[in-house]
């Protein structure tokens, strides 16, 4: 019997039985919950404490992504919006900064709106990854916007992905060209290199050209090291040691997801106090040891784009996922920039 014949035959005997379950056994639907951990290694039970439930606290987005915390508010792009909006533990939202200021204003550029990754600095003021203008930009404490870079040798950059402060006040972005309808072959691409760059000084240089769509970036807790996951072709997340100057020295490969089943790709990455990553790769969060063992993965209904930790005591992991927004309560603090790192 072919599949279509049985489901034909059996799926309404299936919701008649799941209905009488509920009727029995209200408990069991509980809204926004799921069971999604993929254990790998006992390790992981340091991390994600046994009963720990994945909840959808918010939904109805275009695309979110850029995830931050700041005081009791999770800050995150609707990428497709163009907007940037505030999140409470609550999971009201609150529209913080319209479209009017990232929708495009060049009729010749053409791509994706909106911003999309998203940090704080020490004093914490919003720095963006503006895609839709294609520069960096800082939201003061006035609400005036700032332009921190837009240009690398007098060309324009691509479409500002990821980004990230070291301790220093130098700040670490990624350029892949997501953000331009054509990508690479876009009329509008003016830069060859698809790069990531250091901004020290108000001196922008270009600190690693080798991998082809560079994304998600973070620091371990000593800063010794930035970890740089690649999204495509090959999907993998390289660890590369950071110089006293800030250059980046030879990486190495920290881990490929390439075989891996599940929608999407490297992108979001994230480091815990103990040094453990969590990056957004194919069926959810993938968390790993600082010696690169995948330890599990937290499964994710929607495609995971980023994640960044929130609450008061930081060990709240929120979940950027095409329309919705997924949190999870785990044992170790992450590191957190700006003011609350």
């Amino acid at each position: 019997m072919s599949f279509e014949n049985y489901r034909s035959r059996n799926w309404s005997s299936f919701y008649r039985f799941c209905l009488i379950l509920l009727l029995q056994f209200p408990f069991l639907a509980v809204y926004g919950q799921t069971d999604s951990i993929d254990r790998n290694d006992p390790a992981l039970e340091k991390i994600v404490p046994k009963g720990a439930k994945l909840e959808k606290v918010a939904t109805g987005f275009g695309f979110t992504e850029g995830p931050v915390w700041n005081a009791q508010h999770l800050f995150f792009s609707d990428i497709n919006a163009a907007t940037i909006n505030e999140l409470d533990e609550n999971g009201k939202v609150t529209l913080f900064l319209g479209r009017e200021l990232f929708t495009q204003k060049d009729p010749r550029i053409s791509g994706v709106p909106g911003t999309n990754g998203l940090t704080l600095d020490k004093e914490g003021r919003l720095t963006i990854c503006d895609q839709g203008h294609r520069v960096i930009s800082r939201r003061e404490s006035n609400g005036r916007i700032t332009v921190l870079a837009d240009q690398f040798e007098g060309k324009r950059l691509n479409s500002p992905n990821d980004i990230i402060y070291k301790s220093d006040g130098s700040l670490y972005f990624s350029d892949p060209p997501y953000g331009l309808e054509k990508e690479d072959n876009d009329p509008h691409k003016e830069l060859s290199v698809n790069g990531v760059y250091r901004l020290a000084g108000g001196k922008l240089s270009l600190v690693l050209k080798e991998l082809p769509r560079p994304n998600g970036l973070a620091f371990s807790p000593d800063e010794k090291y930035l970890y740089i996951d690649n999204s495509e072709p090959q999907k993998k997340f390289m660890k590369y040691p950071v110089n006293p100057d800030g250059t980046l020295g030879p990486g190495t490969l920290f881990y490929d997801v390439s075989g891996a089943s599940g929608p999407g790709v490297p992108d979001g990455l994230k480091v815990d106090t103990q040094g453990n990553v969590y990056g957004t790769g194919p069926g959810g969060v993938w968390i790993f040891s600082p010696e690169g063992k995948h330890l599990g993965t937290i499964r994710v209904p929607e495609v995971a784009a980023n994640c960044a930790w929130g609450g008061t005591d930081g060990r709240t992991l929120y979940i950027t996922a095409t329309s919705s927004i997924y949190r999870i309560q785990l044992l170790i603090p992450g590191i957190r920039p700006g003011s609350t790192r």
